[in-house]
């Protein structure tokens, strides 16, 4: 059996900052990486207490997902008190909410700067997602995904998103209505060479219509994919992962063209198949997703 050990995230999972028990169960859950939550699951009120507790979780020992925090967007009075109390030694990066323009990222990027300066780390270190979650933020996400050297990955934001263009609220599995939102979103990240994120499935008791939704995504080009519960990621594990038989085709093309290079040939057959460059290409990303080196 083949044991796969991915180094690019295949999920995000958000975990309310102001809920102690699910802060203590983060660090020890399969999601690739952690979004503690500073935004919508906290009311006005909690976010001084909630900004402390994930603090305390940032600065626990360094094992498990990686950290990242969900920040409120910079039209609030709240995102400078956030990230004054998160970054630190063991933050990975931010999710910033509601981004509608390169001017979010630049700012913030600013800001996160003059804090790293202040606490004696590394300037930069501090990574940014931008959560792409309205009409707005979607034209200009080419942009965004390359405003920065922080900007590691778009995340969709398709509640906020279909609130702001008026589609309905009910969510279906494989829904078209989302297609072109989508779409754009993988495509602005793959020009700038970052990870794209699905947005949530928010119906925990479909999983039939999670399976079909996380797959339209992947079809789509995402990378990877966001959620709220846990019972949700080995589905999106599983989907997110190149399956054994791709894994083994790659492994064949990848042999295969070294020993037509050896050979002083340019192109190779595998399976009967005639394989150029492209094909080459992204058998080697799936042997690289899995830690292979060819």
């Amino acid at each position: 059996m083949i044991e796969l050990v991915l180094t690019r995230p295949r999920s995000f999972m958000f975990v309310p900052g102001n809920k102690p028990r699910f802060l203590e169960k983060a660090l020890g859950c399969s999601a690739n990486v952690v979004l503690f939550d500073l935004e919508d699951g906290v009311l006005p009120a909690e976010k001084p207490g909630a900004r402390k507790m994930v603090r305390e979780v940032l600065g626990a020992p360094s094992g498990g997902p990686r950290r990242y925090v969900r920040v409120n967007d910079r039209t609030t009075p709240w995102l400078q008190d956030d990230l004054e109390a998160i970054v630190s030694e063991g933050l990975e990066g931010i999710a910033l909410t509601k981004v509608i323009c390169a001017d979010d990222i630049h700012a913030t990027s600013q800001t996160l700067a003059q804090l790293e300066r202040d606490k004696g780390l590394e300037i930069g270190k501090t990574k940014i997602i931008a959560a792409i979650e309205s009409a707005r933020g979607l034209v200009n996400a080419v942009c965004i995904a390359d405003s920065d050297p922080r900007v590691v990955g778009l995340m969709f934001g398709a509640e906020d998103y279909a609130l702001d263009i008026g589609l309905g609220a009910n969510r279906v599995k494989e829904a078209a209505d989302l297609l072109y939102a989508r779409s754009a979103i993988v495509v602005a990240a793959a020009a700038a060479g970052i990870v794209s994120i699905d947005g949530v499935y928010p119906n925990l008791d479909d999983p039939a219509g999670l399976e079909a939704d996380t797959w339209q995504g992947r079809r789509l080009g995402f990378t990877s994919k966001s959620t709220f519960n846990p019972r949700q990621l080995d589905l999106i594990h599983q989907i997110y992962s190149p399956s054994p038989d791709d894994i083994e085709y790659a492994r064949k093309i990848a042999t295969g063209f070294r020993e037509a290079e050896a050979k002083g040939d340019a192109s190779v057959a595998v399976g009967g198949q005639l394989v150029d460059k492209p094909i080459l290409m992204r058998a080697l990303q799936i042997l690289e997703s899995i830690g292979e080196t060819v």
